[in-house]
């Protein structure tokens, strides 16, 4: 049987050879977390300080960099865990988040999920890079932080993103 050949006349396996990496610039891959609290008292969200940079010191959904061989969605499992101690929670897909310039070290795709708890569910601690954990409370699709704190990269609008999947 007679391989397929693409229009320059190579078989798959030639073009393989063929195939130089570097000629495509490959984005650092991120996942991101929202993990929503809803009661009758209202919506809150769980966000890590930052303990390094960028962003040192500001509030920031929890998440990080895939390693090689995980799946985005192991990713998000491991990131959680490592930054508030939180597990087997049913993470759901919100988006990809691609704009240029949403991370300052590079160009950075984000992988963001969600999920919502019952209150009082869970107790997460910070680990790993994160300085502190804590619940923020949320309304008209954004968080309220306290006076003079910041959120990181382009959180505001994952957020935004993830009560709008969730809620509405």
């Amino acid at each position: 049987m007679n391989e397929l050949r693409d229009k320059h006349g190579l078989t798959e396996a030639e073009a393989i050879v063929q195939y130089r990496a570097k000629n495509y610039p490959k984005p650092a891959l991120t996942a991101d977390i929202a993990v929503l609290e809803r009661s009758e008292a209202g919506l809150k969200l769980l966000l890590i300080r930052r303990g390094g940079h960028p962003y040192l010191g500001c509030w920031a959904l929890p998440g990080g960099f895939a390693d090689e061989g995980e799946t985005i969605e192991q990713t998000a499992a491991r990131e959680l865990q490592e930054e508030t101690g939180l597990t087997g929670l049913p993470l759901e897909l919100v988006g990809i988040y691609s704009a240029p310039g949403r991370d300052p070290r590079g160009w950075t795709v984000s992988a963001a999920y969600a999920v919502c708890v019952e209150p009082g569910q869970l107790r997460a601690e910070a680990g790993d890079d994160a300085a502190e954990a804590g619940w923020f409370e949320v309304r008209d699709n954004a968080v309220y932080l306290p006076e003079g704190e910041r959120l990181a990269f382009d959180h505001a609008q994952i957020i935004a993103d993830a009560v709008a999947k969730l809620f509405q």
